[in-house]
């Protein structure tokens, strides 16, 4: 552990006197204040190119480049062991709290055979090209092709997310890039040996063992002593700051772990990632509720700073590799022409692997009868979606300096990943946008939150009729009943189009706490209160701002289709949903039957399947469409606002 903390730390040579003590002083004022400048740079151009609806590590990317030919600029050097140690284990830990657990396990033969398959297959791919064109050792092939084998996790990720892509898409190239790291590392490991002298099957085969199962027990271990530890404790700071140092306490161990007999270790990428998903998926058990936010917020901040900071130092390499190929004795055209040789083969043999990797499994009848059958669309963009990033800069950087045309191995590494980011990435919004693929329809969200929030909302319901004895007043009830209630109605709201009640409410609401934040602002610049009873008072309006119930957009620049899309199979999820196909005509195609008679308003309309009653929402004052049910018990209504179509079954609690 300590071997590795110390190569993170710059190597001083002490000098005698105060000169050396000024030059030292000196030397950590530079070095803060080129941070600085890379920091406020990376957000600058963060903030100015997400305004513009530009990709921002694109951008990023394009600023360092630019940034490593200007003379002012310092050289950012991107050692293998700041990013392997410092920016790699941090970032996967973040990545991993967030990514379901369940959808890893439904979806975790398409992760493998990406994370796994798809590595192996491109480092022998790659290897044997670059065998060819560069007349180096074949195991030197091999190294470089598991450095630009695995896609990148924060590049994926960043990109896929901004461009809609459908999130089982997503979550298959998450878990793909959480896991194809250390298929690759031990890959690589294994090249340099050879590279070095000779390294049986035997040994490739136990060192990909010891990595896995290694890799993935100190992670189960891991998981298990901290979430004990964090279960006891109370403090939201002290629980976050253990968040904070898991990612070392997962990864240090396990690399400073060597089986000599093997020449193998376990992977402490693989140890970070299970340690994650696991505890990302404990933490509803295992902390507070105010412990997840406070560490949400704090990890969101840590990925945007070093996610958005890797790309600029990508960037910002080029000079010095560039600089580098002066070593070698190829022509520029030779090397020009390699270069876009390796880049087109990744890209290729990603989409030959995909294909085959999807439809052939489908070829089982009992994996054919559980699993849908992903259409070509979806399966093109899985393929498509390979960018390199940090990792693979770093790991070619492993390379012994005695590999033979090293200089240009690493320029190779750097065109892969800066090449599948632009051309991926700039071709990505606009692949789907052609291919038509829809990804994930806020209105669809809409109605699953609603349903889930139903089923939510009955539970504490239950327990209010079950458990609460009449020692509570009527009025205490009714508070708790309403705030219940009103949560899901919200959600209800969200599939109309106009302003809803809780959405006003928040709007307004928001309004009336800026003005009494502005009051108490006035009232601490008298001086005339404590300072604590003041930030108390700040606190509690803060708290309450962050808690207002919004109407909130998933960013997307995919189309959408008017009608919402059912969400399952009607047949399969309720009987009374299939059999509701044909739209009665309305009654009273004006509006709600009974405000109409009655004089009074609605938010939004549902029409019943059976004989066509219009009766208002449970947002509206009179809940007329949920009466018409508990009156006539005909299970199905549908929406009857414009450009809606779902349907809800009160029978089965069940939407499509």
């Amino acid at each position: 552990m300590i071997r590795s903390l110390r190569s993170l730390m710059p190597t001083i040579v002490a000098e005698p006197g105060a000169a050396h003590d000024t030059c030292c002083q000196t030397c950590r004022v530079d070095i803060a204040l080129n941070l600085a400048a890379m920091l406020a740079v990376v957000v600058a151009v963060s903030a100015l190119a997400g305004k513009y609806s530009m990709s921002p590590p694109l951008v990023l990317i394009v600023v360092g480049i630019i940034g490593s030919y200007l003379s002012f600029v310092p050289d950012f050097e991107l050692t293998p062991d700041i990013v392997l140690i410092g920016l790699l284990p941090p970032l996967l830990y973040a990545a991993s709290i967030r990514t379901s657990l369940i959808d890893v396990r439904r979806y975790r033969r398409a992760i493998a055979l990406l994370s796994v398959g798809l590595v192996l297959f491109t480092t022998v791919g790659v290897g044997f090209l670059v065998w060819w064109l560069l007349d180096v050792p074949l195991a030197a092939g091999f190294a470089l092709g598991a450095v630009v084998a695995p896609p990148d996790a924060v590049a994926a990720t960043a990109i896929a997310r901004r461009v809609g892509l459908p999130r089982r898409v997503i979550t298959i190239l998450e878990g793909e890039s959480l896991v194809n790291d250390a298929t690759a590392i031990v890959t690589l490991r294994a090249s340099i040996a050879a590279i070095a002298g000779s390294v049986s099957v035997w040994q490739i085969g136990a060192g990909f063992f010891v990595s896995a199962v290694g890799g993935a027990a100190i992670g189960l271990a891991v998981a298990f002593v901290v979430g004990h530890i964090r279960n006891l404790i109370q403090d939201d700071v002290t629980d976050v700051a253990v968040s904070l140092l898991t990612p070392w306490i997962a990864y240090i161990p396990a690399e400073e772990i060597h089986i000599h007999g093997l020449d193998a270790q376990p992977s402490g990428v693989l140890a970070v990632v299970v340690a994650g998903l696991i505890l990302g998926h404990k933490s509803p058990r295992i902390q507070s509720a105010s412990s997840r936010l406070f560490e949400r917020t704090n990890w969101t901040t840590i990925s945007y700073v070093l996610e958005n900071s890797i790309f600029l130092l990508i960037g910002l390499q080029i000079r010095s590799i560039v600089d580098d190929l002066s070593h070698s004795d190829m022509s520029t055209m030779r090397i020009a022409w390699s270069c876009a040789a390796v880049l087109g083969t990744v890209i290729a043999l990603r989409i030959i692997w995909v294909f085959p990797a999807t439809y052939l499994p489908r070829l089982n009848p009992k994996i054919a009868a559980n699993e849908p059958r992903p259409s070509p669309q979806s399966a093109f963009l899985v393929a498509w979606t390979g960018m390199r990033g940090v990792v693979t800069l770093a790991a070619v950087f492993l390379l012994p300096k005695d590999t033979p045309e090293r200089e240009v191995l690493v320029l190779m590494a750097f065109v892969v990943t800066v090449g599948t980011l632009l051309i991926q990435g700039l071709t990505l919004p606009a692949l789907v946008r052609w291919l038509k693929v829809p990804g994930p329809d806020v209105q669809e969200d809409h109605l699953q939150e609603a349903t889930v929030l139903q089923s939510v909302t009955d539970a504490g319901m239950a327990y209010l009729d079950e458990e609460v004895d009449d020692s509570v007043s009527e009025a205490v009830m009714h508070r708790l009943r309403e705030r219940a209630t009103d949560r899901t109605n919200a959600v209800w709201e969200r599939l109309g189009g106009a302003e809803t009640p809780s959405a006003q409410y928040s709007r307004l609401r928001g309004e009336m706490i800026k003005r009494e934040r502005a009051e108490l602002l006035r009232i601490r610049k008298l001086g005339t209160v404590d300072q604590i009873v003041l930030g108390l008072v700040m606190n509690s309006l803060d708290v309450e701002e962050s808690i207002l119930d919004s109407v909130y957009e998933d960013e997307t620049t995919a189309d959408r289709e008017t009608d919402l899309r059912p969400l399952t199979d009607p047949d399969a999820a309720c009987e009374h949903l299939a059999a509701a196909v044909n739209v009665p005509n309305p009654i009273t195609p004006t509006g709600c039957e009974e405000c109409l008679a009655a004089g009074g308003d609605w938010v939004h309309l549902r029409l019943c399947m059976e004989c066509g009653h219009v009766g208002c929402c449970d947002s509206s004052k009179g809940k007329h469409g949920t009466k018409h049910f508990e009156q006539t018990h005909h299970p199905v209504m549908r929406s009857f606002e414009p450009g809606e179509a779902w349907r809800w079954c009160f029978i089965d609690q069940a939407n499509g």
